[in-house]
């Protein structure tokens, strides 16, 4: 039930890197809650997003940064924790709000039990795929003329605009496993479930965070442990023998998949047609950072998959390029995530390249050359990789940055990774432009 916050002094934990714990603390402050936020992060990183809030609001949170207080935790009426903070079941600071009686909660919590009809949600997750899925969904509904929002994990909160959402409203919430282990039930919880639960697949990730694969499978699995009679739960495994070609900008086989599952979603949760979803899909264009094309043209050579941050990922990339995988030069590693890299290690034989970079680099250098293959080059940084993978390409090579990997060890986020991606290709681009002057004409 959904309890008033008015006059509440509420404590965000970690204000976040993607935009959703600025618009929680801006909801917040509109309800009337007196908000402190309790973040590790220099002052100077997080001033501008307070200044956002209170050009929006006009009212300013209290910052504290650099460390936590125990204060802040147990002189509280509620906290609000970030779902990036590993292992919050023993987090020292969580558990001084447990023996102080505060209650503990997350955004999206607050989110779902301010949802008009739970039947009218669509909740999505999956180890690889569920943004792209996702965000198709969205696509085929919006262009159904059907009044659809997407949000969750894909960045931003719907908190914000929660009271525009009416009985008619269809809400697509993309959910991590960190997510939902806090929709699971507790003691101060009874547990939720959207009325169409879709799972793309589940392999091992985010195992730093979960402790055991196990962990990770039972949070996924909140997605429909608890629905109700009536309710759909949709598989991707469910549809991969059902799959036609469906007419798409993205390539590959896997968003062929992604494709059929937000199909048949579709169907279900809107009752949208057929023909009119396969239409929609025909102008999805993809996600930034998601198997993006960096260059124009018929034949890009140069894609962007830095959201890429399990071996299952890279993996449906390379499948993408299935008929030319030797001339496919990978940039791979970055942050251990405590996953096995060597599924990425097993393909680089068959590559161009492989390129690794990062705090596992050495790893999957080590075990890709234990395995045979002789183009590894242990690089440590994208931008060193870059330059050595240029200097090897053919002309109709493709360079591929897809790191199997997070992103935390050099860069702030998988965004951040890409975008020095797209900067590096954009030089080497401009480079490759510049006019030189000929013999023709020079003066004699």
């Amino acid at each position: 039930m959904a309890t008033d916050l008015n006059a509440e002094r509420v404590t965000v934990m970690g204000l976040g890197r993607f935009g959703g714990g600025e618009g929680l603390v801006r909801w917040l402050l509109q309800q009337g809650a007196d908000v402190l936020i309790s973040d590790c992060a220099p002052k100077d990183t997080l001033t501008p997003v307070i200044d956002r809030i209170e050009a929006a609001v006009g009212r300013r949170p209290t910052l504290a940064t650099g460390t936590h207080e125990a204060a802040h935790f147990t002189q509280t009426d509620l906290v609000v924790v970030n779902p990036a903070v590993p292992h919050p079941w023993d987090n020292v600071w969580l558990r001084h709000a447990a023996a102080a009686g505060v209650p503990c909660t997350t955004a999206m919590r607050l989110l779902v039990q301010r949802l008009p009809d739970r039947r009218r949600v669509l909740g999505i997750t999956g180890s690889v795929g569920k943004s792209t899925t996702a965000t198709m969904i969205h696509h085929i509904l919006q262009a159904a003329g059907l009044d659809a929002r997407l949000g969750g994990n894909i960045g931003g909160s719907l908190l914000p605009e929660v009271h525009t959402l009416t009985s008619d409203t269809l809400v697509v919430l993309e959910c991590s496993s960190a997510q939902l282990h806090w929709l699971n039930h507790s003691e101060s919880w009874e547990g939720w479930s959207p009325g169409t639960a879709v799972t793309t697949n589940i392999a091992p990730n985010h195992l730093d965070w979960h402790g055991s694969e196990a962990h990770y499978r039972s949070s996924k699995a909140v997605i429909e442990a608890f629905q109700q009679q009536g309710d759909h739960a949709l598989h991707g495994e469910d549809t991969a023998d059902q799959i036609e070609t469906i007419t798409l900008v993205v390539p590959g086989t896997h968003n062929q998949l992604n494709a059929a599952l937000a199909i048949k979603a579709c169907r279900v949760f809107g009752d949208v047609d057929e023909a009119t979803a396969r239409g929609a899909l025909a102008s999805f264009g993809g996600l930034p950072h998601r198997l993006q094309a960096v260059d124009d043209g018929a034949s890009p050579r140069f894609w962007n998959d830095a959201k890429a941050s399990t071996p299952g990922a890279t993996s449906l990339a390379l499948q993408a390029f299935a008929d030319r995988l030797h001339r496919v030069h990978l940039i791979a590693g970055g942050y251990d995530k405590g996953v096995s890299l060597d599924a990425i290690a097993a393909h680089a034989p068959t590559l161009g390249g492989i390129y690794c970079i990062g705090a596992t680099g050495a790893i999957i250098a080590q075990a890709a050359r234990d395995l045979g293959a002789t183009a590894v080059f242990h690089c440590d940084t994208l931008d060193n990789a870059f330059a050595r993978a240029h200097a090897r390409m053919a002309s109709d090579d493709i360079m591929l940055l897809s790191p199997a990997c997070a992103s935390w060890d050099q860069f702030d986020d998988f965004r951040a990774r890409g975008e020095r991606f797209i900067q590096l290709v954009q030089q080497a681009q401009s480079k490759t432009a510049a006019p030189t002057s000929s013999l023709t004409d020079a003066t004699p």
